[in-house]
């Protein structure tokens, strides 16, 4: 499957946050530009600018690293400490047991490697 321009750029700058984290490396501006250069790859230049300013702040990358990333939902505030809006307990709870309902009724006709109890 072939990216677009623009997955490629955030891609490589997502990398290259990754790289420079991993390496305790101030995640910058320029920082990233020159990851990115050296890694052979070319970018618009507002990428490196807008990572710069989402991660250089303490903790920030950690912070998404951990809660699984900006579109995890309702999941992100109970994964880093603190606590789930209210009203989002109880529907957790009945998906969990309706879950669990549909799982015990799979019984009977589901053989998934087409022998009969031959093991």
């Amino acid at each position: 499957m072939a990216l677009t321009k623009e997955q490629h750029d955030e891609l490589c700058v997502a990398y290259a946050s990754m790289i420079l984290f991993d390496g305790e490396v101030e995640i910058t501006s320029e920082a990233l530009s020159n990851v990115i250069a050296a890694s052979g790859n070319e970018v618009e230049p507002y990428w490196p600018m807008l990572f710069a300013n989402l991660l250089s702040k303490e903790g920030k990358m950690l912070e998404l690293i951990t809660s699984g990333g900006p579109s995890s939902g309702a999941a992100a505030p109970a994964a880093a400490g603190g606590a789930a809006p209210a009203g989002d307990a109880a529907p957790a709870k009945e998906d969990k047991k309706k879950e669990e309902e549909e799982e015990a009724d799979l019984g009977g006709g589901m053989d998934m490697f087409g022998g009969g109890s031959d093991y």
